[in-house]
């Protein structure tokens, strides 16, 4: 068993605890504040990776998996979030949350795949049992940062009375 009470666990936690709170802001149309949270949840999602790479006993194969996934539901709150205030194009909404489910149900199988017998529910979701390593690539960094660096303009956009203007469209690439 794994030590899982580590610095970026508990930062990948605190991004997954804000999706909720960042949403609801966007819905209540307080931009300044789910602006703040995101920029806020940005670096903490830097932050993880480096304390996680630069301390070996702040590394865990559960963080190799809970990051991402903070990520992805971050990302996947603030997108559905922002397409419900008719902010984000609901295209792209789709296509990267299709791609998420995707890439989290490669992860919930090789974590299955990966499990030492007996396989069983509860060890499925027991954290303590640390099957792969995941490491994230290059890409799936940059994917990253790009969403985060979309949705923090498009919240930007009414903070900075920039709505409708013709560089956000050009930025979705919408008619």
């Amino acid at each position: 068993k794994e030590n899982i009470l580590t610095v970026p666990n508990i930062l990948s936690a605190a991004r997954i605890t804000f999706s909720p709170i960042i949403g609801h802001y966007i819905i209540q149309a307080n931009f300044s504040a789910a602006l703040y949270l995101t920029l806020f949840a940005g670096v903490t999602d830097l932050l993880d990776g480096v304390i996680a790479r630069s301390w070996k006993n702040q590394s865990s194969k559960l963080g190799s998996f809970l990051d991402p996934m903070a990520d992805k539901i971050l990302i996947a709150t603030m997108f559905l979030s922002l397409t419900y205030v008719e902010l984000m194009p609901a295209l792209l909404t789709s296509i990267i949350i299709g791609r998420d489910l995707i890439l989290a149900s490669a992860g919930f199988y090789i974590r299955y795949k990966s499990l030492p017998p007996p396989v069983t529910l509860s060890r499925y979701f027991d954290a303590t049992h640390a099957t792969v390593q995941l490491a994230p690539t290059f890409i799936s960094k940059v994917n990253t940062m790009v969403q985060l660096f979309a949705v923090a303009i498009t919240l930007a956009a009414p903070v900075m009375d920039f709505v409708g203007h013709p560089l956000i469209y050009y930025l979705w690439l919408d008619d």
